[in-house]
């Protein structure tokens, strides 16, 4: 594959690149020829989030460009993790890792070619860890390793008040060893990851100077924050996870398309392979009328697609449309709506139990604050079950209303809907 000589410029143009080792050289490293690199997935929850996914787009970037993945899943790494700015993690068992490890490695390989003369190559560092004796460790690795730097790192020197075990602070080492090994073993020089792993990236580069004699580059992608300046990466549920067993494919795509104005372009950016032209124009179109959130929209359809794939994206776009009365309820799996229902809110009914009026059911959603609230609704034509409108007050739900044996919609007036489960 030729060798795209645009690609820093684009990384650039994208934000993604935060903090670099020498630009200059980096650029000359990656106009040379195919450069092999490594991105480190550490295993220490069931699933890849948000942020790993920036690192997943970003790898997948530069093998477009014509270089050489090598994506490492920290078998090893996981079973310690990196530490964080307050308490100890919690040590997860062997097993547990093996577990995590094997999922996320799953989760990364559909974005990466393994095919090709710039195929990438997966690998695990407990591979090259586990049989590692302590003494050999400590004088091949941990010589190189000056303690006033490692206690001059933020992460450990807003630690020490509170405390930090050995362990923790042991994890630069490690990290910094994965980059030795592979660019010794497989002649891997460039490493990127997340800003909050720039002292461990420059750190994997000191080592192969100090160890081996070579020249190692890395690269930092941004930490990507709201428009008040939190960060990104959760969902009213919890943490934006890529596993839809963990989050589902509707809940994912409405996160996307629910993202502030002022951010629109950036995640078109970071998160999207549309070309730069493609993007700016998304940008005028979304200044020029923001109430047709066309960027917010294109974002969710372009990052759904990539994680869950065009037809569950299809799916989820019919259920939008369905649940605002643009389609046709009974045309979704159940999977799909009872999904959608449950991000929307929900309620439930016991199976066997008397089916409740639409009054109840408008009160019980909280579509309506009481029941003469729901009369006046229905009596002003403003409620609807399954995209119908009631125009009985005493209207009482029966069995062919649910829809898959189990679901109604309930909707009051064109943008406020919740979901019955019945079951």
């Amino acid at each position: 594959m030729p060798i795209d000589p645009t690609l820093l410029d684009d990384l650039e143009w994208r934000g993604l690149i935060a903090h670099s080792t020498d630009r200059d050289a980096l650029r000359e490293a990656l106009d040379a020829g195919s450069v092999r690199f490594y991105v480190g997935f550490d295993p220490t929850a069931a699933s890849l989030h948000m942020g790993h996914l920036v690192q997943v787009l970003t790898a997948k970037r530069l093998q477009q460009a014509g270089h050489t993945p090598f994506a490492l899943v920290g078998g090893a790494t996981g079973m310690i993790g990196d530490p964080r700015d307050s308490g100890e993690r919690t040590l997860n068992s062997l097993d547990t890792v093996k577990e995590w490890t094997d999922r996320v490695r799953r989760q990364i390989e559909p974005f990466l070619s393994f095919e090709g003369p710039n195929a990438a190559t997966m690998v695990n560092n407990y591979d090259w860890t586990a049989s590692l004796s302590t003494i050999d460790f400590l004088r091949d690795v941990g010589k190189h390793f000056p303690v006033n730097r490692m206690l001059a790192r933020d992460v450990v020197s807003r630690r020490l008040e509170s405390g930090i075990s050995y362990t923790e602070f042991s994890y630069v080492l490690l990290q910094s060893m994965d980059f030795l090994h592979l660019y010794r073993d497989f002649g891997v020089t460039l490493q990127f990851g997340g800003s909050d792993q720039w002292g461990n990236l420059t750190a994997g580069a000191e080592l192969i100077r100090r160890a081996a004699g070579g020249k190692a580059h890395a690269f930092a992608t941004p930490l990507l924050t709201k428009a008040d300046g939190t960060k990104y990466g959760k969902t009213e549920g919890g943490a934006l996870w890529l596993d839809a067993d963990m989050l589902s494919p509707y809940a994912f795509y409405q996160f996307w398309l629910n993202v502030e104005d002022e951010k629109v372009g950036e995640l078109l950016r970071v998160f999207t392979f549309l070309s730069r032209p493609e993007i700016e124009e998304l940008e005028a179109q979304h200044t020029e009328k923001p109430f047709l959130r066309i960027g917010q929209r294109t974002l969710a359809e372009q990052v759904t697609t990539l994680v869950h794939g065009a037809e569950e994206t299809e799916r989820i776009k019919e259920a939008s449309a369905a649940l605002f009365g643009g389609g046709d309820l009974r045309g979704l799996s159940v999977q799909t709506l009872g999904a959608a229902l449950r991000e929307a809110g929900s309620v439930k009914v016991a199976a066997g139990t008397p089916l409740p009026s639409v009054v109840d059911l408008l009160v019980d959603t909280g579509l309506a604050k009481s029941k003469g609230e729901a009369r006046r609704t229905i009596g002003e034509g403003g409620a609807y079950l399954n995209n119908d409108r009631i125009e009985d007050v005493d209207r009482v739900v029966a069995a062919d209303d649910l829809i898959g044996g189990s679901w109604l919609v309930l909707r009051r007036g064109k943008k406020n809907f919740a979901g019955v489960e019945v079951g």
